[in-house]
Parts: structure tokens; C-alpha cells; sequence
């Protein structure tokens, strides 16, 4: 099976079983989204739901969390993973975002870039989901599930399995692309214990075959 196959195999496997995969995150603005993708890092969808419920009430547009105090925003998001950090990127963040793009979050990945605590993969999933940009957002899940499927060969960093798997995966197809690998490690082909027997591309997988 070449390479072109696998991911065509994929790409109509998921497209039949899952065709409008959606994030996991709770948001209703682009803005709600940026905060809640930052506060993802290292944190589960579930725990950053929980917290950004109370969060966005008192926040409810870049304006007002421009001009919070840290420790407030602390206080609100203190059960996250690195709360501290966070909490100064978000204030940061939103400075930013009021200042230099008048609070409209721009669509462009590099500009996005520019604010605090947005890297490449928050970046890149702003892009997708607001503005359906084929841009490749690699978490620990996507990176994991690539590299297991076979989709992407020795990739040895996040930048790396982006390249290889934009290389594959039409355009238009990126931005679901995108949530089906991370659905999948989440479920499915998760990190400990894959649950190979309720997965539906082992065929293609080649960390199954290893398994034997």
C-alpha cells in the first residue's frame, strides 16, 4: 500500500463515519475560542470547559479581560495546568488583540502568532475552525495517531507531522482532517491502551500490523 492510499483510505473512512467533526470546546465568539484553545494547552476540553463557563461571564469580550488584573484572571482558572502563565498570556493576549487588531482576532496565522500564548498549533486551530483555513494543528493526539496510522514517518517534531500530513491531505479536507485525528486519539487510539478492536482503519494502520 503506498503512502497516497493510506491517506486516501482515511480521508473516505472518516468522511462516511464522522463528516462534520466539530472541537470539543465550548465557545460562542472567535475570541471565546482563542481563550479556551490557550487555556487547552496541556489540559483536557473537559476541565478548560468547566472553567471558561464563569470565565467568559465575567470576560465576555476582549475589552474587559484587557483590562483585568492577573490575579483575577488567576482566580478564575486556577484548576487549569499552568495557571499562572496562562493567566499573564491571557491578559496579554487580549492587550494585544484590542490594541493592534481592534478585538477582531485575524485570520492570519502569523499575526496570530504575534500575541501571547499563541504558538504555531493555537494558531493553526483559530485558523481552521473561524476561518476554515487549511491550516494543520498537531497536538500530542494528532502527532501520536499520525505517526501510529502510518500518515506520517519519522516526524520527530510537531512542525515536521504538519509538513507531512499538509503534504497529503487536500485543502479542503485539512480543517477535518484535523479533528478526526484528534477524536480518534482521544477515543479510540488512545495514548495507553488503544482500543484497536472498535477501530475501524485498522486495516491501514501500522501499528496494528505490528501488533500483529
Amino acid at each position: 500500500m503506498t503512502k497516497k492510499e493510506r491517506y486516501q483510505i482515511f480521508i473516505d473512512y472518516f468522511r462516511e463515519h464522522n463528516p462534520n467533526p466539530e472541537t470539543e470546546l465550548n465557545y460562542s465568539t472567535p475570541y471565546e475560542l482563542l481563550v479556551a484553545v490557550i487555556l487547552s494547552a496541556q489540559c483536557t476540553d473537559k476541565r478548560v470547559n468547566i472553567v471558561t463557563r464563569d470565565l467568559f461571564r465575567r470576560f465576555p469580550e476582549p475589552e474587559s479581560l484587557a483590562e483585568a488584573d492577573v490575579e483575577e484572571v488567576f482566580h478564575y482558572i486556577k484548576s487549569i495546568s499552568y495557571p499562572n502563565n496562562k493567566a499573564k498570556h491571557l491578559v496579554g493576549m487580549a492587550k494585544m488583540l484590542v490594541n493592534d487588531f481592534n478585538s477582531v482576532v485575524p485570520p492570519d496565522i502569523k499575526d496570530l502568532q504575534k500575541m501571547p500564548g499563541v504558538g504555531r498549533k493555537t494558531a493553526n486551530v483559530v485558523a481552521s475552525v473561524i476561518y476554515n483555513k487549511p491550516a494543520m494543528a498537531v497536538d500530542t493526539h494528532v502527532f501520536r495517531v499520525a505517526d501510529r496510522i502510518g500518515l506520517t514517518t519519522n516526524a520527530k517534531t510537531p512542525l515536521e507531522a504538519e509538513k507531512q500530513l499538509i503534504r497529503y491531505i487536500p485543502e479542503d479536507v485539512i480543517p477535518f482532517a484535523h479533528h478526526w485525528l484528534i477524536l480518534h486519539g482521544r477515543y479510540v487510539c488512545k495514548a495507553r491502551r488503544p482500543e484497536c478492536e472498535s477501530c475501524g482503519i485498522t486495516g491501514i494502520c501500522q501499528f496494528f500490523k505490528k501488533q500483529g
